[in-house]
């Protein structure tokens, strides 16, 4: 394919420095690529700018020219052109990159300008930063101490605004410490599509609220708190848990669906308490759905397995991986191996060789639900291309096991190898699954765990390394946050011990050293290593696979599903 034309670039001059940016470049994002911070409340770079705050205010010039000749006007002094400056601050967010565009955004008018804008907005702000639930990713705290003047003329009464106000299930609102930005309103309106949120009242008096009979409802509210510059938006379930600076951050990926938002996993001595989404202007630009946010409680359910299992019973981690290894050997020729679409791509290479050693036919089950055209995908399974590109399987997964259980019942199949699945809620009977011989990787109990032989502990994508393929064919990776539980063992680790028991080729169970087999062996994936691949993902060439119906009418909304430019 021919790669897209480069957008045309115009010079502006920043401060004295001059950069090359394309036509049209918000000025705020000019400035910052030559390291000059413009303060600001209102803009976000992913919605409409409304200009609100006036926190943003520069000095603009455009180069002097003659209004009949057109000719420059050179300035006597310097023998450059003159640059005649607007007399009056112009606010950054609504000001775009032209040529010649000159801005100032240190001389003493912005500063007091600056300092102005601030001593407005704390006028009515409380005073209370050290109880405040945005204590730390406060952007107002910041900025008073940047570009504050460090006291106050106010000796009035604030106003009072509503305290603790639900807007919807999962957002609460302190009123006090909203700064008007209509950050939230315009989220919900513009990209959300559920167009809730609006000011009533005038002046000081103005406070954010829902429209009569409507809520703050929709699967992707908690994005008004992300972008909240302040303490008024907050998470009802995050709040009050932990202080922000104690938190460890660590980069993974959705795993609701085939999207694979870029998230944040916020983490302390081993408990999640949090996940936020990560900006990837490829895949979810600084978005996430609510439900992608409470994937970490299953980390600590009652249910999760914490010791290997042979025959319901308690064993060590090396009895339990032999009597795997025994029963499928025993049974080599006629095992099935039922992978998943929600292992990583490094597990799904070992499941493949896994079924190689034992000659065994291989499965995948389809997860499928209603697409939001938003960041939730028709298919809800994270990494069925994944299984595509490795060779896992050679053609789409159904959404039951109906062939499996086909051959169950017919005597072909005696042993089932499941790798994260419950095989009973992919359709086979208590009956089938009472006539094979079951080896189960998983991490929480379920029918399939019951009426196994053999049950080893695996690790929750939160407590391990790891990549998965989107639907636009995106190679991403995630990172171990937290510990898995006493008893369980990565999952590459258990895959790669079971090959070698089971007569493979010997392969290492350690991700950076299993990439270098992977690249070897995978056409597609021949010059990538874990370590090399760009925090954004690797866009691969989705040729071989690209008249797949995935599921049926289902398309990446959010962003076109774009192809690599050939070299």
């Amino acid at each position: 394919m021919i790669a897209p034309a480069k957008s045309d670039l115009v010079t502006v001059n920043v401060d004295g420095k001059e950069i090359a940016v394309p036509k049209g470049t918000n000025v705020i994002e000019a400035a910052r690529l030559v390291g000059v911070d413009v303060p600001y409340y209102c803009y976000h770079p992913k919605l409409t700018v409304v200009g609100n705050c006036r926190m943003c205010l520069i000095e603009m010039g455009m180069p002097a020219v003659d209004p009949v000749s057109k000719a420059p006007i050179m300035d006597p002094v310097t023998g450059k052109q003159k640059i005649n400056w607007i007399p009056r601050p112009q606010i950054g967010c609504a000001t775009n990159a032209s040529p010649g565009l000159h801005i100032r955004t240190n001389t003493p008018q912005i500063k007091d300008c600056r300092e102005g804008v601030m001593e407005f907005l704390l006028i009515n702000h409380p005073l209370d930063c050290p109880i405040c639930d945005q204590a730390g990713e406060c952007k107002l705290q910041e900025q008073s101490t940047g570009y504050g003047r460090g006291y106050s003329r106010f000796i009035e009464q604030k106003n009072v605004k509503p305290k603790r106000t639900q807007l919807g299930p999962r957002v609460t609102l302190d009123d006090e410490r909203c700064i008007l930005c209509s950050r939230c309103i315009r989220f919900c309106k513009e990209i959300a599509k559920d167009d809730v949120l609006g000011f009533v009242d005038r002046g000081s008096y103005s406070t954010l609220t829902c429209y009569p009979g409507k809520a703050l409802a929709n699967n992707y509210s908690l994005n008004t708190v992300d972008i909240c510059p302040v303490g008024a938006l907050t998470s009802t379930d995050f709040r009050f848990k932990m202080r922000v600076w104690f938190l460890k951050q660590t980069n993974s990926i959705d795993t609701e669906s085939s999207v694979g938002a870029n998230t944040v996993v916020w983490s302390r001595e081993g408990v999640i308490y949090r996940i936020t989404p990560r900006r990837n202007d490829e895949v979810n630009d600084t978005w996430l759905a609510d439900s992608a946010r409470d994937l970490y409680k299953p980390v600590r359910a009652a249910d999760r397995l914490g010791s290997p299992l042979v025959s319901g019973s308690a064993a060590t981690g090396e009895v339990a991986m032999a009597k795997a290894a025994e029963f499928l050997k025993s049974s080599a020729g006629s095992v099935a191996v039922v992978g998943s679409g929600r292992s990583s791509v490094e597990e799904q290479f070992l499941t493949r060789k896994l079924a190689t050693a034992l000659q065994a036919s291989t499965h995948l089950v389809s997860r499928t639900g209603e697409g939001d055209k938003l960041l939730i995908s028709a298919d809800r399974n994270p990494n069925v291309r994944g299984a595509l590109v490795i060779g896992l399987i050679a053609q789409l997964p159904k959404s039951t096991l109906g062939e499996l259980g086909a051959a169950i019942d017919a005597g072909r199949v005696k042993a089932v190898v499941s790798v994260g699945e419950d095989l009973a809620a992919a359709g086979l009977t208590t009956a089938q699954l009472a006539k094979v011989a079951i080896v189960y990787l998983g991490t929480h109990a379920n029918a399939t765990t019951a009426a196994a032989k053999v049950v080893l502990p695996t690790l929750m994508t939160f407590e391990k390394n790891g990549t998965f393929v989107n639907q636009q064919f995106r190679l991403q990776k995630f990172f171990k946050a937290v510990p898995g539980p006493t008893g369980a063992v990565e999952d590459v680790a258990v895959l790669a011990r079971l090959v070698a028991g089971c007569g493979g080729a010997a392969v290492a169970g350690e991700i950076n050293t299993l990439w270098t087999t992977i690249a070897a062996e995978v056409p597609a994936l021949q010059t990538v290593t874990f370590a090399n691949l760009p925090e954004t993902g690797l866009l691969l060439d989705a040729t071989p696979w690209a008249t797949l119906p995935f599921v049926e009418g289902e398309t990446l909304h959010y962003k076109p599903a774009a192809q690599p430019a050939s070299s």
